[in-house]
This record gives C-alpha cells, structure tokens and sequence, in this order.
C-alpha cells in the first residue's frame, strides 16, 4: 500500500539543524522522486525547525520558497540540512540542503513570517484568471460520489500512469468539454487518501497537473500521439499568499500556464486558489523537457545529474 502523502513527507529530526527523510517510489515520477513532493519535505522541514529550534521565533509560516534541483534524487534516505541565514522580528530566512549518499542534489532558501499576527497595508487590486475559469463545482460531495457536475469531469485516463505513479496518490478533475486555451491547465484537485491538504501540501499542489503542452502539441502536432516526456523541474519558486485553516483543506484549485517552451526548456507559472476563490499561492518553474529514458537511465559514476 502506498503510503499517505503525510508519510510520504514526514521528517524526523537527528539534531538542531539536520533532518532525516524518506522518498518513497510510489511518489515518483518513473525512478525519481516527484519535484513537488521533495518541496513538501522542504517546507515540512523549515515548519519543523521553527517549531523547535527556532520556536521563539514565533514564525510558523513559510512566506516564500525557492529551490535549486541540482541533481535528480532519489528513493530512499535523504539528509537536509539547515543553516540560520537571518533571523529578524517580522521575517526569518534559512538555507536548506538535502543531500543523498553524500551529494547535495536540492538546495534552497525559505522564509519564514507568522500570518496570523501580519499587519500593513493591503489594498485590492483588478486582477483575475484571464481567461475566467469555468465556475467551481456546485456539489464537492457529490462529484467525488456520482461524479456528476455541469462543468468538472474526474481524470480517470491518466497518461503512463505506471511511470507517473505520483498521479496516482491524488484525484483530479477537469474541465469537462477541455481546457480553455492550449497552453493552459485548470484543475480541482483532491488526495486519493482523503488527507486534506496543509500548509506542507502547498509544494505539492503547486507541481502536480497533467501536462501543460499537451493542448499545444495536438495544435501543432494533430493526431500523432503525445511522446513520454519528463519534465524535470530546474527551480521552482513559491510565494505563499494565505495560510491555509489549521486542520487544512479538502480541494484546491490550480491553474498551471506556460508562455514559452524552446529547445527543451519551459516556464510554468502556477496559480492556487481555494475554495472560496482566494489566492493561496503563486509559483514558477524553470523546467526541462526530456525523453522518459533519461529519467530511467543508469546512473554514471555515481552522479545523479539531469
């Protein structure tokens, strides 16, 4: 059985500043741990850090994140390790590293604030979705019991679902006459656990969709079937809008876009909103376009290089 996604990112603390993990294979993609996931371990590791270590910090919040992928990981044992950059009263910023058999394949910075004591100025700004998203589903219940709803249908066909095996750990539904553009994905998306999604859970939502240029190659391409890319992720970016209710949520919504893919390389930028139509979260991903056999191949000398 696979295990839920709080296992899946659990940490354990060895000593003030360095944290023990377990990447497990029923959250990869083909031999490597999913990106998002390894994000969670991040953010569950700096939640960690300033509840103990760091606790009269009193900042339990990760505001903003970013992560290097330098090598691919992969299941097993990993080590993060933690370095205090700057701590100050309104925010704090640490430096972490996981590294597996003595390499660091992920570095990043998150920092860290407490939401629930912010003050400041806000103002409401025009923004929007453009194109408008299609309205929520009117009947969360019922669209996961009978699968009826005017606008949402459940994935069920999901593409090489033995090589993204992490698309299996969750449930996603789409619009159901298609997406609105090429080039763009919105999704409602929901744990096959059933665990509701924290805080943590945020890194995860933010890289898991179905593929964004699958609209695009069809435009292009016509006919001929999509190829089995893997889509390593190069950095991610995360800027954390609201915190999510303590005993989390059930549903949240994503839009995932990308302005360019070029010889192999592509942006994505990710939008997350919840129940209520608030922005949760923004991202952006710098990711690569790669043959599936690149994700499989042999490890040469011992490096984990993408």
């Amino acid at each position: 059985m696979a295990p839920t996604f709080a296992e899946a990112t659990a940490v354990r603390a060895i000593d003030s500043h360095t944290y023990a993990a377990y990447l497990d294979s029923e959250w990869c993609v083909g031999s490597v741990p999913h990106g998002g996931v390894v994000t969670s371990v991040f953010l569950r590791v700096a939640a960690a850090h300033f509840r103990t270590t760091l606790a009269t910090q009193n900042q339990p919040h990760t505001i903003s994140l970013h992560l290097e992928f330098l090598r691919r990981t992969q299941e097993g044992s990993a080590t993060l390790v933690v370095r205090d950059v700057k701590l100050g009263r309104q925010t704090s910023t640490i430096h972490v590293a996981l590294s597996q058999d003595d390499r660091d394949e992920v570095v990043g910075y998150l920092t860290q604030s407490n939401m629930d004591t912010e003050t400041g100025l806000s103002l409401k700004t025009p923004w929007s979705l453009q194109p408008h998203p299609l309205p929520p589903p009117a009947d969360f219940a019922a669209l996961l019991a009978t699968g009826k709803d005017p606008s949402w249908v459940e994935q069920t066909e999901k593409p090489y679902r033995h090589f993204r095996k992490v698309g299996n750990r969750v449930r996603t539904f789409l619009p159901r006459e298609g997406q609105l553009v090429p080039g763009l994905v919105d999704e409602w998306l929901r744990l096959e656990s059933g665990e509701n999604f924290t805080d943590e859970s945020v890194g995860f939502v933010c890289d898991q969709f179905p593929s964004v240029i699958e609209g695009l190659w069809r435009k292009e391409m016509g006919e001929k079937g999509l190829l089995p890319f893997w889509y390593p992720t190069v950095a991610l970016n995360l800027d954390v809008k609201k915190a999510l209710p303590p005993g989390g949520v059930e549903w949240l919504f994503v839009r995932v876009q990308t302005k360019s893919i070029k010889n192999g390389r592509m942006d994505l930028e990710i939008v997350i909103l919840d129940g209520v139509g608030e922005i949760v979260a923004l991202s952006h991903h710098v990711v690569l376009v790669l043959g599936s056999e690149r994700n499989m191949a042999a490890r040469r000398n011992g490096q984990t290089k993408i």
